[in-house]
């Protein structure tokens, strides 16, 4: 499997593909697989999620699934991944969240790459109880994994 990583940031870049790719490990993707990574500010994330949820406040990530099936998906010609599709992360977000929780910056960009990538390959949070439970399980394991748990 080969990550293909396009971020924005080089001050987080290799902890990004990092996660990502600790991610399609842990979900057993043999496929190479490529993710875009944005990162906006405050104000543009918030903007993000009125427009795209309906939700008037600004938000630490954004997951843009790109494909609703990965078995079914084709691959880039050119680069021969599957782009599973868009993360926005919020660093100034992030770093309240870090703060917050007290735990490193690094670990909160990390668990906030695994949260995404788990929507990017169609997790669903909110979709119920036992949904909730089981996609931050998963994420509680692929952080210990990458040895950041709380």
């Amino acid at each position: 499997m080969r990550v293909i990583v396009e971020a924005v940031n080089e001050a987080y870049d290799a902890l990004i593909h990092r996660a990502v790719e600790a991610t399609l490990l842990y979900e057993g993707v043999e496929r190479d697989c490529e993710v875009e990574v944005l990162l906006y500010s405050k104000e543009e994330i918030h903007q993000l999620n009125l427009e795209q949820r309906g939700v008037d406040r600004p938000t630490d990530v954004l997951s843009f699934p790109m494909e609703e099936s990965l078995k079914e998906a084709e691959a880039d010609p050119i680069s021969g991944a599957i782009f599973l599709g868009s993360m926005v992360l919020c660093e100034e977000k992030a770093k309240e969240q870090a703060e917050e929780y007290g735990h490193s910056l690094e670990r909160e960009i990390a668990f906030l790459t695994v949260h995404s990538v788990l929507h990017l390959l169609g997790y669903d949070h909110e979709q119920g109880e036992q949904e909730e439970q089981e996609m931050f399980r998963r994420q509680r394991e692929i952080l210990e994994r990458m040895g950041m748990e709380r």
